[in-house]
């Protein structure tokens, strides 16, 4: 389908949900922006929620393009901030993770955004889709891309809020309803299959930041790298506190595990696994109201290999192009 003539309707942009597979948005939106289409609204659950708050912030994709290549993930994979005494109520408390989304991002709120943004997060008590078009960005942010029972709910309001892809992994639904007339849902939520690449084997990829290493620094990188670098050891004790636990643990449940067959998926894989089994279901019958659906061939990139981006990118890029021109 063919994007021709459409400069006087409102064109809405439904970024998806896909964790290390939502980056192909990113190469969505510098094909769209190279053809000079004008994106007037964008709506965004979890992964599409952080990529459409960075692009609607100036309406630029550079910036986080670079961040995203020229980031060491092995390292960032460390900014995880668990809390042995809230274990039960998500491995990941969430703190550190929000300061690096303001330093990406911004500490802005939505009504300094140039373009409209809606981000969409699920109560985790009534199973409710919530779509947050006021106050902090970040916060709506953080909320969306909150996956359960590994990111501890996020408390907005009187509501507990959880991964936006729940109950809409690409809202189409919701950028129509901000007045688009024309929409572009971009889906990377493939048929489910089995992954190569475990929750539990991110930090031992070898980061895409080491053969990058050569090329000139922005001062958003520098900025970016040493706010990380900060973070990383702030966070030391904590997850030195954390490696100490699971140590124990395993040493104490080795022998039952011994009865247990090798290749059993862990819990992570299992959760991870199961959430996008629901939303390939979901997003299956969300994109049927959109004008154009862009899917990136992604199904390979496993949800955490984040260190992948520019594979991802590329194939954004390439898919929007067979799809709109």
């Amino acid at each position: 389908m063919k994007l021709v003539d459409r400069k006087k309707q409102k064109i809405g942009l439904a970024l998806g949900s896909g964790a290390a597979r939502g980056l192909s948005h990113i190469g969505i939106l510098k094909a769209l922006k190279e053809r000079n289409i004008s994106i007037d609204m964008i709506a965004g659950s979890s992964m599409g929620a952080f990529i459409g708050a960075c692009y609607a912030r100036k309406g630029e994709i550079a910036d986080i393009e670079e961040i995203i290549l020229k980031t060491d993930w092995k390292q960032l994979a460390r900014l995880a901030d668990p809390h042995l005494s809230l274990l039960f109520k998500g491995v990941i408390h969430g703190k550190k993770v929000k300061e690096l989304l303001r330093t990406i991002i911004g500490d802005i709120e939505f009504k300094d955004l140039k373009i409209p943004l809606a981000v969409v997060a699920t109560d985790v008590n009534t199973g409710e889709e919530v779509i947050i078009k006021r106050g902090s960005v970040i916060e709506a942010v953080r909320a969306s891309i909150s996956i359960p029972a590994i990111f501890m709910p996020v408390q907005f309001k009187n509501r507990f809020l959880i991964d936006g892809g729940i109950v809409n992994p690409v809202p189409v639904s919701v950028v129509k309803d901000m007045g688009a007339e024309f929409v572009i849902a971009c889906n990377v939520i493939h048929k489910p299959q089995k992954r190569r690449k475990s929750f539990s084997s991110v930090r031992e990829q070898k980061p895409l930041a080491s053969v990058l290493n050569t090329q000139p620094r922005s001062a958003g990188r520098i900025t970016l790298n040493n706010k990380i670098n900060k973070l990383v050891q702030d966070n030391k004790g904590k997850l030195e506190n954390l490696e100490k636990f699971i140590s124990v643990f395993k040493k104490k449940f080795r022998k039952g595990s011994q009865r247990v067959a090798s290749d059993t998926p862990n819990i992570f894989d299992v959760i991870l696994q199961a959430i996008y089994a629901m939303e390939y279901e979901i997003a299956k019958l969300k994109i049927k109201d959109a004008n154009v659906v862009i899917t990136p061939d992604t199904g390979h990139i496993a949800t955490l290999e984040f260190y992948r981006g520019r594979e991802a990118i590329a194939r954004g890029y390439k898919a929007a192009k067979d799809a709109v021109f």
